[in-house]
């Protein structure tokens, strides 16, 4: 943090006689620029971008990968902590996948994302 400027005597009557205060104006225009390359890893960090990104893939993945029968009647909700949350249209179908297909879905997308992306599928309906 830069140290505060100092304001004279003179600064400080003309601000009351202006009626306005241009101190903070003048410690923004003091406070020096920071490189993009300084800012945007905090940014990218707190915006939690990595892990946005990955759930797209996951949508864009999940079309190309999964039998188009059950894209048609499941699709990807978010991925959270290693777990990839699914919404099924119907209890119908919502049996028929965690019966019949949900190891076979899982084996294909930690094929492709790795075991520490997708660790366990939920399958819910909604």
């Amino acid at each position: 943090m830069p140290p505060k400027p100092k304001f004279s005597t003179r600064d400080r009557v003309l601000s009351q006689w202006r009626g306005v205060d241009y101190a903070p104006l003048e410690i923004a225009r003091s406070t020096p620029a920071r490189l993009p390359s300084d800012v945007l890893p905090a940014l990218m960090k707190e915006l939690r971008l990595d892990s946005r990104q990955a759930e797209a893939e996951v949508v864009k993945v999940w079309n190309s990968l999964i039998d188009p029968v059950v894209t048609a009647h499941a699709q990807p909700a978010n991925l959270h902590k290693g777990t990839l949350f699914v919404n099924v249209d119907s209890s119908v179908w919502l049996t028929e996948i965690v019966r019949y297909r949900r190891k076979e879905i899982l084996e294909r997308l930690q094929h492709s994302f790795g075991k520490s992306v997708i660790q366990k599928i939920s399958f819910r309906i909604g």
